[in-house]
């Protein structure tokens, strides 16, 4: 009962700490007064740039940017008051923002998000939070400089499902928890992946601006096969279904858990294509001793591939399960925790809430921009979450079984897989070097 104590008040004072926005003397002087509307810019304002607008609309949209001019329209519209960009570039030089949201392809998060934290302004930014490993050290190195509010569009973090699964894990309800088991459908059913690169050429939507759209990525000629949405297969723009799916569904383990440090990571495919993720993988990330926590596997499934029947028959889909010394706990997407066997917890008794219930993910972050308030996906939290999630791309393409440090940032035992942490930027998107 004592470490089980122990445990719980350290894992609850890590996650706040780790999640909470802490400003400095300069950094108080670029929040709004409690009464005044942020002036915010939005990057991407279509598809979920379109949700995430429309949830911070009741600040002061002072700047719009989209490669779509049809989209970028619609935006302005709504708010006439805002300066309107193609070039979000062009829109970070704006001298009065004081608050970025970037929702964006994959490819152009870090390059944003690097930008705006580099001019002092409060970030938040859809998952996943980049597109490399070393974009989310970057940022990681950034966010502890800058001290500004920042947030990754994981909105299930604040679910009460989530909070109450947390809350378990931390507790022990489940005893020291040995392995966690995710899945997801995607992709396929959302997206294709596993494709070649397109060969023929078409004619570019006359409302899309292709060298913008492309931005830090290679020239290539526009092909519907990309746009929309289409992109998240292709390893130029996106980061398939682990970029997509695994952020949400694994957040509660790498929080709960405290996952991270040195890691052994197994990826197992198809072969690997140059051009686009594959159409289903298996991943092993192998985590040891991490404080006063026990070793952990999670194994992550994507597509049509499967776990071990007596697993699949408990896992929900797109969901996890967590498998303890004590039970067991199943959650959906979207779901609350379930704890198996059900006869064994009939009579169980939950802990009492102890993780703060959200005013919501984007309200989070905007409070947190006029107080320095905590939020739950802070980059502080995120990218290095991202970074190892991330990894299960990295082991697949490489071809290898790699050991990770995160400490280092550095493989330590396969150097040609280090080429697929970070990615080259076409003149004038450069954030390194």
């Amino acid at each position: 009962m004592v470490r089980s104590s122990g445990r719980r008040h350290f894992l609850k004072s890590a996650a706040f700490a780790c999640t909470a926005a802490t400003f400095s003397r300069s950094s108080y002087a670029r929040i709004a007064g409690a009464n005044e509307r942020l002036k915010i810019g939005a990057i991407g304002v279509g598809g979920r740039g379109a949700g995430d607008l429309d949830a911070v609309s009741s600040e002061n949209i002072t700047a719009l940017c989209d490669v779509d001019a049809d989209r970028l329209g619609a935006a302005a519209t709504r708010h006439p008051q805002a300066k309107k960009y193609a070039d979000y570039r062009q829109l970070l030089e704006q001298t009065d923002l004081e608050a970025v949201v970037v929702a964006t392809p994959d490819h152009h998060h870090a390059p944003a998000t690097v930008r705006a934290l580099r001019r002092g302004l409060h970030v938040y930014c859809e998952k996943p939070l980049t597109h490399t490993v070393e974009e989310a050290r970057l940022i990681s190195a950034l966010t502890r400089e800058k001290k500004v509010a920042t947030q990754m569009g994981t909105q299930n973090h604040e679910h009460p499902g989530y909070l109450r699964l947390v809350e378990l894990l931390q507790s022990g309800a489940i005893g020291d928890v040995q392995e966690v088991h995710v899945i997801t459908d995607r992709p396929g059913k959302w997206w294709p992946q596993g494709m070649d690169r397109p060969t023929e050429t078409a004619a570019v939507p006359g409302a899309l601006n292709w060298d913008l759209w492309l931005g830090p990525a290679a020239e290539r000629p526009y092909h519907p096969a990309y746009v929309p949405f289409k992109w998240r297969g292709w390893w130029d723009f996106g980061c398939g279904a682990v970029g997509d799916m695994a952020i949400h569904l694994a957040d509660p383990a790498f929080w709960a858990l405290r996952l991270g440090g040195r890691v052994k990571v197994t990826s197992r495919g198809p072969a690997p294509s140059l051009w686009s993720a594959p159409a289903s993988m298996e991943t092993k990330f192998e985590f040891g001793q991490r404080g006063d926590l026990p070793p952990v596997t999670l194994y992550w499934y994507e597509g049509e591939t499967k776990p071990k029947p007596e697993i699949a028959a408990e896992l929900p889909m797109n969901g996890s399960l967590f498998i303890g010394s004590k039970g067991r706990i199943a959650i959906a997407h979207d779901g609350f925790p379930k704890l198996l066997p059900e006869a064994q917890f009939a009579d169980f008794k939950a802990p009492a809430p102890s993780l703060p219930e959200s005013p919501g993910h984007h309200r989070q972050w905007l409070d947190a921009c006029r107080t320095g308030a905590r939020t739950g996906s802070a980059f502080a939290y995120a990218a290095p979450f991202t970074e190892i999630v991330l990894l299960a791309n990295v082991a697949y393409r490489s071809g290898q079984t790699i050991e990770f440090d995160q400490e280092t940032g550095r493989i330590l035992n396969a150097p040609a897989a280090e080429k697929y942490l970070s990615r080259e930027y076409r003149r004038g998107w450069e954030i390194t070097g």
